[in-house]
C-alpha cells in the first residue's frame, strides 16, 4: 500500500474572476500566499517520504513553504498538471460566450470524448492522471508521498476512487490547500480522508469555482 497526500493549490485571481486557467502559469494572490503558510505550518511536522508537485507556478509557489518546512524540494511533475482546455485558457466566461459560443455550449455538455480546439478530453486528462498516479504509486510502494496538484486532477481521482463516471458536472468539493488523503491498495484507488482544510479556519472566504480555474 503506498499512501498519497494530494493537496489542491492556493487561491489566483483568476480563481475569483472564474477565468479558466488550464495550462497557463498564473501566481497566487495575496490570500493564495497566505493559505501557502498555513498550509505549511500545518504540515511542518508531518514531511512525507517524497514530494512532488505540478510544474505549473501556482501549484510551485504553494509548495515553497511546505518545501522549507521540510527541507526537500518537490519534484516536478507534468502529469500532475491541470486538464488543458486549449483555445479557452485565458479565458472568462463572459468572453467564451462572446467569442466561441458554439464551443461553450459544447463544453456545458461536459462529454468525456469532447475535445476542445488544442486541448485535451476528459478521458485523455483522465489517463494522464491516473497513469501518472499509478506509476508514481506502484515505484513507491509502502512510502508516504506528497503531491502539489489542481482541483481537475483532484476531480479525476476523487471519481476514480467512488467509481463514478468522468464526465458530468463537478459534484465534490476541492478547496485550496485542502488535504486529501488516499491510498493506492492493491492496485485500487482508495479515500481516506477528503477535503480538510481546516487550516484554513478563520481565513478569507473561497473563491468561488468552475471546472475551468482549477
Amino acid at each position: 500500500m503506498t499512501e498519497l497526500l494530494f493537496i489542491r493549490h492556493g487561491e489566483t485571481d483568476w480563481n475569483r474572476l472564474q477565468r479558466f486557467q488550464g495550462q497557463i502559469d498564473v501566481p497566487l494572490n495575496i490570500a493564495g500566499v497566505q493559505q501557502a503558510k498555513r498550509l505549511a505550518a500545518r504540515l511542518a511536522a508531518d514531511p512525507h517520504d517524497l514530494f512532488y508537485s505540478s510544474d505549473l507556478l501556482r501549484a510551485r509557489q504553494t509548495a515553497a513553504p511546505l518545501a522549507a518546512a521540510w527541507h526537500r524540494e518537490p519534484t516536478p511533475l507534468a502529469g500532475l498538471r491541470e486538464q488543458n482546455f486549449g483555445i479557452l485558457d485565458g479565458l472568462d466566461v463572459p468572453t467564451i460566450k462572446t467569442l466561441h459560443p458554439d464551443l461553450w455550449a459544447r463544453w456545458l455538455e461536459h462529454e468525456g470524448d469532447y475535445e476542445l480546439p488544442g486541448g485535451e478530453s476528459l478521458v485523455q486528462f483522465h489517463r494522464r492522471v491516473l497513469d501518472t498516479v499509478r506509476e508514481l504509486a506502484e515505484a513507491h510502494a509502502g512510502a508516504r508521498l506528497a503531491l502539489m496538484t489542481h482541483g481537475g486532477v483532484l476531480d479525476m481521482l476523487w471519481r476514480t476512487a467512488l467509481g463514478r463516471p468522468i464526465a458530468g458536472l463537478r459534484t465534490c468539493e476541492i478547496p485550496n490547500t485542502g488535504l486529501n488523503r488516499l491510498r493506492w491498495n492493491a492496485g485500487t484507488l482508495e479515500i481516506e480522508r477528503w477535503a480538510d482544510a481546516g487550516h484554513l479556519e478563520g481565513g478569507p472566504p473561497p473563491a468561488p469555482t468552475r471546472a475551468g480555474e482549477r
